[in-house]
Parts: C-alpha cells; structure tokens; sequence
C-alpha cells in the first residue's frame, strides 16, 4: 500500500478547495500552488502550505509541470492531485511525477494515454465493438481531412482531440464553413490542451449528454456511480446537471450504465473517470469521450449517492481495495448543480470582468456551495468564468428544482455580471419541468429565456433612478453656485 501523507493540490478555484477538505477530513496535509493572482483566493488561506508559481501567462504558471514538481520537493508533497482542467488529462504529468517518486491521484499513464486521447479512445471503443458516431481524423493534408468529412456528411462537430469543456468544437452545417470551423477549433485547442490536434465526427441532431461516472481501484473492482444529464449546454459547456437523469426507462439506464463499467475494465482503467455518451432522440447512445479525471459536476453524484469521490481517489492511489459492492450504490433523491458564471447571456455569454463588490452564496438544508472565490477579489479574464457551483439536493426532481430556484434568489453578486437570473429562467421553463431537454435547449428557446426589452417607460424610470443616485448630478442640480451660496438659505 502506498502512503499519502501530504498531497499537493495542482489546481487553484473551487476544486482544489473541494479537495482539500476531504484531505482535511482524511488527516492528510493540503498544499497547494498559486500564481499571483490567485493570492487572496480561500484555496491558499485553507492550505497548510502554499507556493507561488509563475509563468508567461497564470495559465502557462499552472500548466507548467516544473512547477508543480518544485512545489513538491519545497514542501514535501508526496502524492498531487490534478483536479480537473490544466494537466488532469494530460499522461506525461504522472509519468513525470513517477520519475520524482511522488503519487499521482488519477488514472495510471497509459490509460490516460488511451481513453484521456479522444480519437485513440474512439478507436479503442470501435474496435470493442462498443457504439461510436462516425468520425474522421485529421490528416496529413487538409485535403483528405475534408475528404474525409464530406463523406460522413454534414451536420459535422469540429472537435479537439486532447480537450473537452466545450473548447475548441465548432458545428459545421455547410462544408464550405468546414475549412474555417477547423482553424477556429485548432487554435483553440492549442491555446486550452497544447495541441492543435482535432477530429470531426456526425453532429447527432437533438441529443441528450449522458454520462456515467465509474471509479476502479487497483484489485479489479470498477464500479458505476450512477448517470448524470449535462444537456443543458451553452457553446458545448455544461451550465446545469443533474442525477439520475430524467426520463430514462430502466432498461436504457442499466444499459448506459452497464457499457461504460464495459468500457473502464476493457481499457485496465483505475480510480475516477467518467464515460460519456451521446442519446439520440431514437434512443441509441453512441459512446462520445472519456474523461480521465475528475469531472466539475461530481457533486451531483456524491449528493445522491452519499459517497465521497475525492476519498475514493485518495483511497484507490494509495492502491486500496474498495469494499463496495456495486448492490451498494443506489440512488437517493435527485441532485441538481448550477454553474455560476462571470458573463452576460445578453451578450451571446461573453465573460464579465471586475471586482466583487458582494459576494453572497446561498446556504440552508439541501444546498451544497462550492466556490472559490471572496468579496473583493478581482475576477479576470485570465481563467474560466466560473465564480461558483451551486448543488441542490431533496427527494425528487420537482422539490430539487424548487430548491435550486430558492438558493438562485438568495445568490448576491455585485460587481460583475452573472447568469443567475439566465439559469432561473431555464428551471422556470415548462420545459426543462417536464424533462423535455437536450443539447439544443438554449438555442431553441433562447428568446424566452432571455428578458425582454425595455420599454421607453421603464428605460426612463431606469434613467431617473440612476441619475438620482449619482453624486455628480445631484451635486450639479442642487449646489448653490458663489455667490449665492454666500447669502444663505438660497435654493436653486
């Protein structure tokens, strides 16, 4: 059994505060590395220990592997935890920190090499004879990658082979935009994974984003936590989730279940990961990607499921044999988590900058807050806009979605724009209530989900009030101006 004593935390924001109260709760030192601007963040006040790093860019700061090693040897870290983004997915890293002697908490090297590859675990799924969307990889020649594409026919994704999130994908509806859609996804996938390297696969029409989320320790037991639905997208990324997903019969849920558990143990995989597939509206699912690590909507599961997921990372590295069952591992009630964003929906989502002014999250029974941010911090455009996570948990899907409303309207953030009211308008849709939800929710109700213009009298009431709270118009309508102010009791 391999011993953690201390873990270092190779991440910054809300998961590496997540991770460390679970390490906390194990009697396991927290570090963690930050880069300037992170400085007044609550994961470096939380840690025992924290390091400064830097870079070209805050991004390049935590990308850079040296980094993380030389925090390790400063503070004695003997085991990292990726968290989820940066170099969670990226297989040099553990084989790197093996070379040191120091734990990596994740899935071993070659596997992250295989599945955390999307082509290579597209292939890998089509040769197990599990279901796979037709696909085409990008080729020496631009030629035959568009010869490629043509034949599988439009609509195609543009995806990037070494990423996910929602980077670096672009739908291509006519193949005259094919050529664009790929430079646009290439520089994009450079910029978030270090590699330009892309694929295209069919554009499934209407889909529904299942995943499942396994966990295998070193002894051969892979076990299923359950599915989540994350249809609720905007540009490819994730802003609502939710466990179980609704609207699946028994039948197709114990299927979807049962082929990712296929998927993990045929590919030797251990500790966390989630499988993820695409439901066509005809009820196929078609295998879509594996994600090596962590995922950022892992609350919901642990919400229905009562489990720790962090501890069962931190228990597979230390090369434990689970004494779960998968009899064990049942549902209980219905979980639904909020993304909170620094961006304006008004403005196609665009990520809002400035300082937090008030910073006020929701607490209460049911409600989970996961956040890595504190009033007058500055939220910049260097990172992903996400200010917080709100998960939401009660007895059924109904209750839950109430719950999630209530801790939207006791969320105050000023000084920045968010997607509050955005994400209380789509719980609020007939809609999302009944479970009628895909990937193309946004866009098909986008105009209701938006608030409607001003009217002229609601602009001028606007203007009024904003004119009356500003010292420099009162001060201008209302000032005694010399020499009159010198006489007394003059009013202008």
């Amino acid at each position: 059994m391999s011993e953690i004593i201390k873990v270092l935390v190779a991440n910054r924001g809300e998961i590496a505060c997540r991770i460390l109260r679970t390490l906390d709760c194990m009697g396991i030192a927290g570090v963690v590395v930050y880069h300037p601007v992170d400085a007044a963040s609550p994961a470096v006040k939380m840690a025992a220990q924290a390091v400064e790093i830097h870079g070209r860019s805050p991004v390049a700061a935590y990308l850079d592997m040296e980094n993380i090693i030389t925090a390790c040897r400063k503070t004695g870290a003997d085991a990292v935890h990726p968290g989820f983004g940066f170099l969670a997915e990226n297989a040099s890293f553990p084989r790197r920190l093996a070379e040191e002697g120091i734990v990596f908490i994740g899935p071993l090297p070659d596997t992250m090499a295989l599945m955390g590859n999307k082509l290579a675990a597209r292939a890998f799924c089509m040769e197990n004879g599990f279901p796979v969307l037709p696909c085409v990889s990008e080729q020496k020649t631009g030629k035959a990658f568009a010869a490629g594409a043509r034949e599988i026919g439009v609509p195609l994704l543009i995806k990037a082979a070494a990423g996910g999130g929602g980077k670096g994908m672009h739908i291509v509806h006519d193949l005259h935009d094919f050529d664009t859609a790929v430079l646009l996804a290439k520089a994009e996938a450079l910029r978030f994974f270090g590699s330009d390297a892309v694929y295209a696969e069919k554009y499934v029409e209407s889909p529904r984003h299942i995943e499942v989320q396994i966990m295998a320790d070193h002894h051969g037991h892979v076990l299923h936590m359950g599915e989540r639905d994350c249809s609720i997208q905007r540009r490819f990324q994730k802003i609502i989730e939710e466990s179980p997903a609704p609207g699946l019969t028994p039948d197709l849920r114990r299927q979807i279940c049962d082929t990712a558990v296929d998927i993990a143990r045929k590919s030797g995989y251990r500790n966390a990961g989630t499988v993820e597939f695409i439901l066509a509206p005809d009820g196929q699912f078609y295998f879509l990607e594996m994600n090596t690590r962590l995922q950022v909507e892992h609350p919901v599961t642990e919400m229905v499921t009562g489990l720790d997921l962090v501890e069962l990372q931190v228990r597979a590295a230390r090369d434990e044999s689970f004494s779960l069952t998968q009899e064990n591992i049942k549902p209980n009630g219905h979980a639904i988590e909020l993304r909170l964003y620094a961006e304006d929906p008004e403005k196609e989502f665009i990520p809002a900058t400035g300082q937090l002014l008030a910073f006020h999250l929701p607490q209460g029974e049911g409600i989970r807050v996961e956040n890595g941010f504190a009033e007058g911090m500055q939220v910049s455009a260097a990172f992903d806009p996400m200010l917080a996570k709100l998960i939401v948990h009660d007895t059924n899907r109904e209750k839950t979605i109430d719950l999630a409303l209530q801790a939207l309207k006791e969320t105050l953030v000023l000084g920045v724009t968010t997607n509050a009211d955005f994400l209380m308008r789509i719980l609020s849709h007939p809609a999302y209530g009944s479970g009628r939800i895909d990937t193309g929710f946004i866009p098909r109700y986008q105009a209701e989900l938006l608030p409607p213009p001003l009217t002229h009298e609601q602009r001028s009431l606007l203007l009024a009030a904003a004119a009356i709270s500003s010292r420099e118009f009162m001060d201008a309508a209302f000032a005694v101006p010399e020499p009159h102010s010198f006489f007394g009791n003059w009013r202008n």
